[in-house]
Formats: structure tokens, sequence, C-alpha cells
């Protein structure tokens, strides 16, 4: 497995990826009033993403494929974290979220970071150490948990 720097190439596997994987933060099964959050997971929305300063991205390779990657927003925002169903359960996550979250730390992040959690994903960032906060959310055809993850509390 290889995890590099992903760049504007990457766009079209990363927004596959996350369109295959977006079905559980559906409000409505015909995603009827998730416009936004779909047109924020083009290919052209991830270009513009991956080609703004203040976005990083990490991208895991298996044999050429994408295996998964990882996005922070300002160096605090856990933007995104997606790893492809054949790669899950093997720890990919924690080892991209290690990584997000070491070049934050490293680039003056002082070990407080965000995420707007899908419902399925809240165990997840629970085992990173992040905290619910506040009550979920429903906005633009998608539910969400907030979480926090304060210095101190880093659970990786």
């Amino acid at each position: 497995m290889r995890v590099e720097a992903a760049d504007v190439s990457d766009a079209e596997a990363i927004s596959a990826l996350i369109v295959e994987l977006s079905e559980p933060f559906f409000l409505s099964p015909s995603r009827e009033g998730a416009e936004p959050f779909l047109a924020s997971i083009s290919v052209e929305a991830v270009r513009r993403y991956l080609s703004a300063a203040n976005f990083s991205y990490y991208v895991a390779r298996s044999e050429g494929r994408l295996a998964g990657f990882v996005a922070l927003r300002d160096n605090a925002h856990l933007f995104h974290l997606f790893v492809a169903k054949a790669f899950q359960g093997r720890q990919l996550a924690s080892q991209l979220w290690a990584i997000a979250q070491t070049e934050a730390l490293q680039a003056g992040n002082p070990g407080e970071f965000t995420v707007n959690s899908s419902l399925t994903a809240v165990p997840v960032y629970e085992r990173f150490g992040f905290a619910r906060e506040g009550e979920v959310k429903s906005v633009h055809g998608i539910s969400f948990q907030p979480m926090r993850l304060r210095s101190g509390q880093n659970g990786a």
C-alpha cells in the first residue's frame, strides 16, 4: 500500500469513491434535496478542492487502484475520509487519519480538529478520539454528526 499526496489527476477516482460510499448519508432514497451535496462531490468540485491552497489530500493506492483517501480543510477540519469496500477492516482509515493528523500538527495545528461524520462512521471517529458535539444535523438532504477532537484526546 502506498500513501502519497493527491493531485488533480486523482479527482475522478476520489469523486467516484465518495459517490459509491455515500448512499447511507441520504435522507431520501431518491436523493431529493441532496443536490448541493452531490454537486460538492462531483469531479469538478473535487478538482477545485485538490487545487485549493487550504485543502490537503492524501491517497492510498494498492496495485494502482485507489484504496482510500483523506482530506483536511484549513489544516483543522477532517473534510473527507473514505476507504473502498475491498480495503475496509484493514486499519487503512486509521493510517490515513494518522498521516493527515501528523501533517496538520507539523504545519501548526494545535491539536484541535473537527469532522462532520456520517452517522455510520461515528464509532470510527470516536476511536480516533473525536467526541460528538451537539445534535445530528440534517442539511441539503443528508444527515451528519458534528464531532470535535481536542488536544490530549487523541485515541489513535
